[in-house]
């Protein structure tokens, strides 16, 4: 299933085509090859003084850390996302070995997983990232020191079914997208 963005101005056809459904196809498996890719795109992200403050912990369907990561999503993540090929904690790292605080260091991230979601939706996946887990749970369960956070967990596969979620979910898939004006977010365009 397509849901195109509708854009003022023209962009490149993996920005418009993005998106977050939640509709995966249960018995796709995701390569180490694809996944190779897409955390390459997120390795080459910018990063302010080249820190590179991101870290994955993977989980493919049906290992331990899938198991482990699924737990600890809110019940309303879990009950799609346990049909994703990939599951992914992003993780921050706020904090350098040396002490200093890494001020831009969630910027840097989220630029680290929008480079892996255009890289995614281009080799034909989808991704769904969730903000909706126990992250202090994640923290102990990844054995995360202090200086470390999770802060996202990405889904990762291709598209499935919608006829397989919960029907208050199918009705958000369908929906259509909105984004606030332009003019609300730019001054000066």
């Amino acid at each position: 299933m397509k849901n195109p963005a509708h854009t003022d101005y023209p962009i490149m056809a993996e920005l418009t085509e993005r998106w977050s459904p939640r509709a995966y196809d249960p018995t796709h498996q995701i390569s180490s090859e694809e996944l190779g890719s897409l955390f390459e795109a997120a390795r080459w992200s910018p990063s302010s003084s080249n820190t590179q403050p991101w870290s994955f912990v993977v989980g493919k369907r049906g290992d331990e850390n899938f198991t482990k990561i699924l737990g600890l999503l809110a019940p309303g993540n879990a009950v799609w996302a346990n049909r994703a090929s990939a599951l992914v904690v992003n993780i921050v790292e706020e904090v350098s070995a040396e002490g200093k605080t890494q001020s831009a260091s969630h910027y840097d991230v989220g630029q680290a997983a929008a480079h892996l979601s255009i890289q995614a939706t281009h080799m034909g996946l989808i991704v769904h990232q969730m903000g909706g887990f126990d992250k202090d749970g994640m923290h102990r369960a990844l054995g995360l020191d202090e200086r470390h956070r999770p802060i996202v967990v990405m889904a990762i596969g291709v598209g499935g079914d919608m006829s397989d979620l919960p029907e208050d979910i199918q009705a958000r898939e369908v929906a259509p997208r909105q984004r606030k004006p332009l003019s609300d977010v730019v001054t000066g365009l």
